[in-house]
């Protein structure tokens, strides 16, 4: 699965990498966690901020899934509109895995001997900005309908409506098979536009693990355990 990353750049190379306009305001982040708001490229090409933890449009509650299985993503009632039509980048640095296993090389020599998981951060050796597959969609809570209908708004008010996304996960790659059974869809850029608007069969042939031979996994802080500490020293 995905259940954490980093994005450790600014905003004006985030604009320049993906050719979005970026709020000013973006700062690097260091430990990006389910149910914040956190940036994605949309297939209309806007920078947008989204609630990581999908909801269904249709659904009276939210589910907060957080994570889209590529070998099911067009059966799951869940996703499969979604996936039709609403796909999305999710630009990243890094993710985290957590294990009690050694790893192969010199991370292993690190691990704990306690029996404790040890969080690993994943990237690319050159620490380049890379993009997670992701759907999103757009749902209002059943509460806000109501009470918008009772005023007299009707139920399509924006402010009414949250946008929430779900990283896509696929079988992991050699290097993450050490960590976990699950990792996130990382599409090479020269894809990233396939995924954004080609038909839907084209994208399935995306969702496959990317290679890892430029790839590492490094030890990390247990401070990322906890998504408040969201500042460099997690990667420690």
């Amino acid at each position: 699965m995905c259940g954490r990353y980093s994005l450790q750049v600014t905003a004006s190379e985030l604009a320049d990498r993906f050719g979005v306009t970026v709020p000013s305001s973006f700062e690097p982040r260091y430990n990006c966690a389910p149910s914040q708001e956190l940036p994605v490229v949309t297939d209309g090409g806007e920078f947008r901020r989204m609630e990581w933890g999908f909801t269904p449009s249709w659904a009276e509650e939210s589910f907060d899934l957080i994570n889209a299985r590529a070998e099911t993503i067009t059966e799951k009632r869940s996703f499969a509109d979604a996936f039709e039509r609403r796909r999305c980048l999710v630009p990243a640095t890094g993710f985290y895995e957590w294990t009690t296993a050694t790893l192969d090389g010199d991370a292993g020599e690190q691990t704990d001997a306690d029996g404790e998981k040890r969080p690993y951060h994943v990237a690319f050796d050159d620490d380049r900005v890379f993009t997670m597959a992701g759907i999103y969609e757009r749902w209002t809570p059943p509460t806000r309908q109501s009470g918008l209908a009772e005023f007299g708004h009707g139920g399509g008010d924006e402010d009414a409506t949250v946008e929430t996304f779900a990283v896509v996960t696929t079988e992991p790659n050699e290097l993450v098979s050490q960590l976990h059974h699950r990792m996130a869809v990382i599409l090479p850029p020269e894809a990233e536009s396939t995924w954004l608007h080609a038909d839907p069969d084209d994208c399935r042939d995306l969702l496959s693990p990317h290679p890892d031979e430029s790839m590492t996994a490094v030890p990390v802080s247990t401070r990322v355990n906890d998504p408040a500490n969201d500042d460099p020293s997690v990667l420690g």
